[in-house]
């Protein structure tokens, strides 16, 4: 029996609201497309990780492409390794490209994040099976990227376990890294988690100095385990900026305590965090890192958190690493854990300056303005056993979990603007709504 939750819109402002459509897929691996009243504009039967409807010049032309997974690939270790083909798709549903079976192990293994590149090739999260030597003589699931051209060629690799020295993992670090693989060298979400990677694209540092790190070519990469957010020089494959994986004492580790909310201030201990980005040109903050902090349990070895269990959204200036802007629940007049996702999630940053973010484990998307107001609010309504693209959970092991239960679960979602779809913009303007508080 589900439990009764609220569902659906709950709250829209439309006097602050920025309007779009959002995508997402829901825990029944349907990626849907909808308005901010909640309507169903459109859907296709397949899961994305995550799902994201492309940029037309970057699709030639064609409006309402997007990119999911198309087929599994039947490996009973689930996690990372289940993709078995990605590609995209038209807003009717024809497959435009795919790719997988030509993948190293004849599957795609794509997982927590892809990108389309202006050159037309796509930046592939993949898992690649392997023994990893500092890590000791068993086959793990290493984490790392493809760069696939249009004709399926893969033209650049790169791979975690080559770069695990250059990380800054401290002796105590090495043990439990070491330990943690040991005791299970098979986990289906890997021994880093890399859950994110995007190339930075234009960007004011680079403009300013051609010379500086924030190189347009270079990826800003997370793994979630090790609590670590770095950019990765496309030449070199070294990291040449990086937060984490350890902050001192004076940073705050603490930072959850509600005396600890002014900004500009040091970056302070993030744990689990997903979906770091530089902001796009032309957006509120472009520059800057914006990021979903989970402060969910992470490290090696593990971060010491706050009491109070809660997430955050950072917005990190990257020349001086310093918190510019932060979203908590207490922005919203609420306690920490009134806005927690301990894993997935994501946010994305708004033309007008607002901010969406997908409080992932609960399946909750919302909007904020600058200042902390909540001005639209929904609760996806679509349930499944375990994670978005993955319905045959019952031959997956998930770690921590020993019996099977429902979950609204959304990995990410995207503001999708209205003439990146064959719709455009809806007839009629948003109309108010508040639900909150009844179920």
């Amino acid at each position: 029996m589900a439990f009764v939750r609220l569902a659906g819109v709950t709250y829209l402002n439309p006097e602050l609201v920025h309007d779009s459509y959002v995508v997402f897929t829901g825990a029944d691996s349907v990626t849907r497309v909808i308005d901010l009243s909640g309507e169903v504009v459109h859907e296709w039967p397949h899961a994305g990780v995550p799902p994201r409807i492309i940029d037309p010049a970057l699709a030639g032309g064609r409006i309402g492409d997007v990119g999911v997974q198309l087929s599994e690939s039947g490996d009973p270790r689930g996690g990372i390794y289940a993709n078995g083909t990605v590609g995209q798709l038209t807003w009717a549903g024809e497959r435009v490209w795919e790719w997988g079976t030509e993948a190293p192990g004849g599957a795609a293994r794509q997982n927590h994040d892809w990108e389309l590149l202006p050159n037309g090739n796509r930046l592939i999260v993949v898992t690649v099976p392997r023994v990893v030597p500092s890590l000791g003589d068993q086959t793990v699931g290493d984490q790392g990227l493809y760069e696939v051209t249009p004709g399926g060629d893969i033209v650049w690799t790169w791979l975690a376990g080559d770069h695990l020295d250059e990380f800054g993992f401290s002796e105590a670090g090495w043990k439990a890294l070491r330990e943690t693989v040991a005791r299970d060298p098979e986990d289906p979400w890997g021994y880093l988690e890399m859950n994110s990677a995007k190339s930075l694209g234009a960007n004011p540092w680079h403009d300013a100095d051609p010379s500086t790190v924030f190189t347009p070519d270079n990826i800003l990469i997370s793994f979630r385990k090790a609590n670590i957010v770095a950019l990765i020089d496309k030449s070199s494959g070294s990291p040449v900026w990086q937060c984490g994986p350890y902050y001192t004492a004076s940073a705050g580790a603490q930072h959850q305590r509600i005396s600890v909310h002014k900004v500009p201030r040091p970056l302070d201990q993030t744990s689990g965090q997903h979906n770091p980005h530089m902001i796009a040109p032309g957006l509120p903050g472009a520059g800057n890192i914006l990021v979903f902090d989970n402060q969910g349990g992470a490290g090696y070895p593990p971060a010491s958190l706050g009491i109070y269990a809660g997430s955050r959204i950072l917005e990190i200036d990257p020349s001086t690493r310093n918190i510019v802007w932060q979203y908590t629940a207490e922005d919203s007049d609420l306690p920490p854990w009134a806005f927690f996702s301990s894993f997935v999630s994501n946010a994305q940053r708004l033309p007008n300056g607002n901010t969406l973010i997908t409080e992932g484990m609960q399946g909750r998307l919302f909007q904020v303005t600058p200042n902390g107001e909540v001005v639209w609010e929904y609760h996806s309504p679509y349930q499944g056993y375990g994670v978005a693209g993955e319905p045959e959970v019952k031959q997956v092991r998930v770690p921590g979990v020993d019996r099977l239960t429902l979950t609204p679960l959304v990995y990410r979602s995207q503001a999708v603007p209205f003439e990146w779809t064959p719709l455009g913009p809806p007839t009629t303007a948003p109309a108010a709504i508040d639900r909150r508080g009844h179920a």
